[in-house]
């Protein structure tokens, strides 16, 4: 059985995991990556769009330049893009994010394991739970940096205004906002990096403990009477 110093570390660790895991699970399902506003010159007047959506799904307003709402509804961020690029970066964005899924899922695995027993494997204890928490950061970090790069390079904002109404004419200006689904990533990366403290604490510990078990007879202190 594992000491109770190694069972509320590991844990930590695991409370930590599934907290990442859970907030991967609401980056993925909600729609509030980006809130855009597009605008482009029409026949007398300039028309804007505005955007809100997320990996999958989103909704698109238009408004003229008055102010006057003409129409607003809901789309599929796949089915509004027409350049391959743009719509290559998303889908490699959700399988990255589904990599760190499973990643903090086997971190939260690999954590309780250590909380309840004391694994054979090397791999199974604290250098499996730096691993998949690595791993897990990682991926997350590359989304994070890949989305921005798909909105400014590939003009993801725009090809999606003209996906949902087509007779848009040039496009003027762009002005994007990132809501909370995107920043969420953020926390996820901090929350992999709690788990990597936690655990290296734990591990350099039960190291110099380790060190402190073997230290040769001559080096102890020279006030203990042997009999």
């Amino acid at each position: 059985m594992p000491s109770r110093k190694k069972t509320a570390m590991f844990a930590s660790a695991f409370f930590t995991c599934v907290c990442s895991f859970m907030l991967i699970c609401v980056v993925l399902a909600t729609q509030h990556w980006m809130s855009s506003e597009v605008r482009f010159s029409g026949t007398n007047s300039s028309v804007t769009v505005s955007l809100t959506y997320g990996l999958f799904s989103g909704t698109c307003e238009q408004f003229v330049d008055a102010g006057l709402q003409l129409t607003e509804k809901t789309f599929q961020v796949a089915d509004n893009l027409s350049k391959t690029k743009a719509k290559s970066m998303i889908t490699a964005i959700i399988v990255i994010l589904v990599l760190s899924l499973l990643s903090s899922l086997l971190s939260s695995g690999f954590s309780c394991t250590n909380a309840v027993s004391n694994p054979y494997q090397t791999f199974l204890g604290p250098t499996g739970v730096y691993t998949w928490n690595s791993l897990c950061g990682i991926f997350v970090l590359i989304a994070m940096i890949l989305f921005p790069v798909n909105i400014e390079e590939n003009g993801l904002s725009v090809e999606l205004a003209r996906g949902c109404f087509s007779f848009l004419h040039r496009h003027i200006k762009s002005a994007h906002t990132y809501g909370y689904s995107y920043w969420i990533m953020l926390l996820i990366i901090f929350l992999n990096i709690a788990s990597i403290i936690i655990i290296y604490f734990y591990d350099h510990a039960r190291y110099y403990k380790k060190k402190e078990q073997e230290r040769p007879i001559e080096n102890a202190p020279k006030d203990v009477i042997l009999f």
